[in-house]
């Protein structure tokens, strides 16, 4: 049996929207209206945040407040790290999804050997850095840090030399890069990318699988072949950004895109992931309670959340 240990990270400097960082006391509100004792039953770690830059002028445009992320990159990896050396499960919520590439440095450094694989299951791809991204914010970014990638043939901007030097760190950080081949990496119900970031998924190699094919082959099939392609992976982590459900019932996060899963294919496809010993680590992220109505959103996820630790509490 898995010893699970949640870690809270209520950051979101890395968003466009505000809200994301009062997600994880939503999904915690959610526990309590289904009179569920989830939050009490396991170990938890709060990470400190660093949302008083929201307060501060922007420093660099085409990376936003990147040195509060190398500051949270920082503390979250060795957090992660530190929780598998010592056998946990690490069952991650964060805010926003700009942190997901320091839980994946977590995980190389605590398992520097491990062929890691990443399922990442979200409308976006996250793949954008410093020199093509259309927004300037970090979470559109994480992937790019974990594959050690600046996508300079796509660049449309010229960062500055302080971001330029955050941004080195972030894909360096644990002194491992890359921490993950872009060919293990899976990307499920992707639909909302810009060109750039295609260019990547193309160059590294990277699987994409959309709803319809979900929709087509089912939850099952699907986790089957995707387990079977990442068969020479060591250890998978498993991101869930929740603005892969479709936006008619995924209100409460900043980014909703029409064409996504529904709820019980998350939920089957994440449980019937959790069935395999290789799984390492759990992500959720961006839910945002400011802009839903009733919590739905954050129920949602609570509903995925209690159904996957259970799954991995049986295995």
């Amino acid at each position: 049996m898995k010893n699970i240990k949640l870690i809270e990270v209520a950051s979101e400097i890395g968003a466009g929207t505000r809200g994301a960082s009062l997600g994880i006391d939503a999904i915690k509100i959610a526990a309590l209206d289904f009179m569920s004792n989830f939050f009490i039953k396991f170990p938890s770690e709060k990470v400190p945040t660093e949302n008083q830059l929201l307060y501060d002028p922007i420093e660099s445009s085409y990376a936003k407040r990147i040195k509060g992320i190398a500051t949270m990159y920082d503390r979250l990896s060795k957090t992660v790290s530190e929780n598998i050396k010592e056998d946990f499960f690490p069952v991650v919520l964060t805010g926003d999804h700009s942190l997901s590439g320091a839980t994946i440095a977590g995980i190389k450094m605590a398992k520097p050997k491990s062929k890691l694989g990443i399922i990442w299951i979200d409308a976006h791809a996250d793949l954008h850095t410093p020199y093509t991204t259309p927004s300037g914010n970090m979470h559109g970014m994480p992937l790019a840090t974990a594959i050690n990638e600046d996508n300079l043939e796509s660049a449309v901007h010229e960062p500055d030399a302080e971001a330029k030097k955050y941004w080195d760190y972030l894909k360096k950080i644990g002194n491992i890069s890359p921490k993950v081949l872009g060919e293990d990496i899976v990307l499920i119900s992707l639909r909302d990318y810009e060109k750039e970031e295609k260019f990547l998924i193309e160059k590294h190699g990277m699987k994409v699988i959309t709803t319809s094919q979900v929709r087509r082959k089912g939850p099952e099939n699907i986790v089957r072949s995707v387990l079977r392609y990442l068969s020479d992976c060591t250890d998978i982590y498993i991101s869930f950004d929740v603005d892969s459900l479709d936006s008619s019932i995924c209100k409460g996060t900043g980014t909703p895109v029409c064409n996504g899963l529904k709820e019980r294919e998350a939920q089957d496809l994440i449980s019937k992931f959790m069935q395999n010993r290789k799984i390492c680590c759990f992500e959720i992220t961006e839910v945002n309670p400011t802009l839903d109505r009733e919590n739905m959103m954050a129920e949602m996820a609570f509903d995925i959340l209690q159904r996957s630790v259970n799954v991995l509490m049986m295995n």
